[in-house]
């Protein structure tokens, strides 16, 4: 039997893990399922290569950031400065659509199911970023969106907000995933779908402030 390098049996634990993540939920995965998946003898070849199953998590979100970093890195080079309503739609489309490339693979499909569960400990409630997004395209593009909204909300609900959206964007992908990788027909097209996104997600954000009455 031809021996395996390092390098290839992490990628395909790598591979085994965005399909245990996403059948088996992110904590309810079975490690020992992703070592026979990635066709491994040891029972111990997930904390061998990546130290633990965080680790593992992190190294299959490593890989879904990167191909997306790319197409968001050029969608985010097209938006210019503006912080205006015009602007944060432009932000928030070049995000559902590097977002949206995930939708094209099996691969893809299933990391967006696994992302979506992740999206309370991407920090931007408290702005500590988690370690695998943090000197991201995608952490910058976190900080325009607040520019844009700096001025007409403040502070503790303009995080609250972004985290909202950023969860919602999140949760849509990850079923618009589930349905492709089950075969069902969804309930729109696709272009109608990401253009919906990007329009509820701003006016999540944009949304006029609450008044309070005062008892």
């Amino acid at each position: 039997m031809a021996r395996t390098s390092g390098t290839e049996t992490r990628e395909k634990l790598i591979r085994a893990g965005e399909e245990v993540f996403a059948a088996q939920g992110v904590d309810g995965a079975q490690l020992r399922d992703i070592v026979r998946i990635a066709g491994q003898s040891n029972p111990s070849a997930v904390q061998y290569h990546f130290g633990s199953r965080g680790g593992l998590l992190d190294a299959v979100m490593a890989a879904r950031q990167e191909r997306t970093e790319r197409v968001l890195a050029a969608g985010l080079a097209r938006t210019g400065g503006d912080t205006g309503p015009r602007g944060l739609r432009a932000l928030l489309t070049a995000l559902v659509t590097a977002e949206a490339t995930e939708l094209r693979t099996e691969r893809g499909r299933r990391c967006l199911r696994i992302s979506a569960q992740l999206s309370h400990e991407s920090g931007v409630r408290t702005r500590t970023p988690h370690p695998t997004i943090d000197g991201t395209v995608y952490w910058e593009l976190i900080g325009r969106l607040e520019e844009c909204l700096a001025r007409a909300v403040p502070e503790p609900v303009r995080l609250e907000r972004l985290d909202l959206a950023l969860t919602m964007i999140g949760a849509a992908m990850a079923d618009r995933a589930r349905q492709y990788l089950a075969g069902t027909t969804p309930l729109t097209g696709e272009d109608v779908f990401l253009a919906d996104l990007v329009e509820t997600t701003a006016a999540l954000l944009r949304a006029p402030l609450p008044t309070l009455e005062t008892p």
